[in-house]
């Protein structure tokens, strides 16, 4: 009977052991993704003559950084948001809340292609953009870019900005 009750606990204890090792290795994954866009953090800025575009992203915790961007005009605040990029069990989502649209709501994009120096999140049924990409072109220089389709033409923008911390 002692036989039978260490075999049965022995087994029941590398069953768990295993099972840990599995979620263990899931989270490894998931880290490792959010990882890859760890080159956003810091501050990034590009200023021209009439318009200053500023973009800031720290890391909150192991599945969440958050970001800031705001552009000034002519000496106004022309746009601003606060944005979320955070890593689930579904993926990673680019989440930004802008003042002024969408009923200051949130609004969510899928992470399609992550790359070394790329990411770009996908929300075909949003009105615009319907994509949002970063682009690292070397370590103080970055392109992002919003694009998709407005009244049946393709548009496209790209801010370009360099590091600045």
């Amino acid at each position: 009977m002692k036989y039978i009750f260490v075999t049965v606990f022995s087994c029941a204890l590398i069953a768990c052991n295993n099972q840990k090792s599995v979620v263990s290795n899931e989270l490894d994954k998931r880290e490792r993704k959010i990882l890859q866009a760890s080159w956003l953090i810091g501050k990034w800025s590009n200023t021209a003559k009439q318009r200053n575009d500023y973009e800031t992203w720290e890391k909150y915790n192991d599945s969440t950084y958050l970001g800031k961007s705001y552009s000034i005009e002519n000496g106004d605040t022309v746009s601003s948001e606060s944005i979320k990029l955070v890593e689930d069990s579904e993926g990673i989502y680019y989440i930004p809340v802008v003042q002024g649209q969408n009923n200051n709501l949130p609004v969510s994009f899928k992470l399609i292609v992550v790359e070394a120096n790329k990411l770009v999140f996908e929300n075909p049924a949003h009105e615009f953009p319907q994509r949002i990409s970063y682009q690292l072109v070397s370590p103080d220089s970055m392109v992002a870019e919003i694009s998709g389709m407005i009244k049946g033409e393709h548009r496209a923008r790209q801010f370009p900005m360099r590091r600045r911390e």
